[in-house]
């Protein structure tokens, strides 16, 4: 959970970490404490407060539809209940009501971040691939705007196929991004068993800064991730033409530690990267989703600052 100002500023988080039930009301409510707990500390006033979900949110429902990595049902109603903590908790504006919650797919959330505060500023075609604790996520910014499809459901890049002959995919299909790039792709590949202390993203982590340079099975863990990340994109690039590629998470990670080789795969697979490149860019907001769903809860002061703030 974060407070997040104006302009993407951070100022106060809380970090935390549970094992997620299968009832999402249980997490929403646990983050709704944490934040409603830094309001307390730090004396500031809400808003609006955004939720960053680990699933495409359909519109206008406001529901998780495809969260596959985490045990909720499809089409639980994230909103609805994000709207319902917050009553609960008792986060009110300056009118007395509630303040009202917004909901999107956290990669989505990062991306409006970067574009406004990060890498991503001054794009017009702005892609962001991802991934986190597990699977891979993406989005596209077009001429400053979120483009999430007819239903909030496009760019589930984590559903490209990279290795047809690679293991079976949450989905159904077989070799996604989803399980070809994401940290346990990249602890397996490097013969690590994943333990239960820290966040799978975390120990990926941890593994390619301490031993890429000593350890053989790393670095080929790192390269093996880097080609199948690099296929995917390559794939984007020729369907969407962005001007400008962001990665995120552990892929920010990979770009860092071999830019060229992944630079290379997505140049030699794609017509517009052969014809001039397309640039590639780590992320460089920290909780970027955090701070993408804060810019959901400041957009209707941005829109109309006195009626959003109860002045005149």
């Amino acid at each position: 959970a974060a407070l997040v100002g104006l302009g993407g500023r951070t100022v106060a988080t809380a970090p935390g970490c549970m094992t997620v039930p299968a009832d999402p009301a249980h997490v929403i409510d646990a983050v709704v404490e944490a934040g409603a707990q830094l309001l307390r500390e730090t004396g500031r006033r809400c808003v609006g407060a955004g939720l960053a979900v680990p699933s495409a949110v359909a519109e206008p429902e406001g529901t998780a539809l495809n969260p596959l990595h985490v045990a909720w049902p499809a089409g639980a109603p994230v909103r609805e209940l994000f709207n319902r903590s917050l009553a609960a908790a008792g986060i009110r504006g300056e009118d007395g009501e509630p303040v009202t919650g917004f909901a999107g797919n956290d990669v989505n959330l990062a991306a409006l971040a970067e574009h406004r505060h990060g890498a991503g500023g001054g794009a017009q075609h702005l892609l962001c691939v991802a991934t986190g604790h597990r699977g891979v996520g993406g989005a596209l910014v077009l001429d400053g705007r979120l483009h999430t499809g007819s239903a909030g459901l496009a760019l589930e890049v984590g559903h490209l196929t990279v290795n047809p002959e690679g293991p079976p995919c949450h989905c159904g299909s077989r070799g996604c991004l989803d399980i070809e790039a994401d940290p346990l792709a990249f602890l397996t590949a490097a013969g690590r068993d994943p333990g239960p202390e820290v966040s799978l993203l975390q120990q990926a982590r941890d593994l390619l800064r301490e031993k890429y340079a000593t350890e053989p099975s790393v670095r080929a863990a790192t390269g093996q991730l880097i080609d199948r990340l690099g296929l995917g994109l390559a794939g984007l690039v020729n369907i969407l033409n962005p001007d400008r590629i962001i990665l995120g998470g552990l892929h920010r990670e990979l770009l860092e530690a071999d830019p060229e080789r992944l630079r290379a795969v997505v140049a030699e697979r794609s017509l517009w990267g052969r014809s001039g490149g397309v640039p590639i860019l780590p992320c460089t907001l920290d909780h970027n989703s955090l701070v993408g769903a804060a810019e959901l809860a400041w957009q209707p002061v941005l829109d109309d600052p006195l009626a959003a703030l109860g002045v005149g």
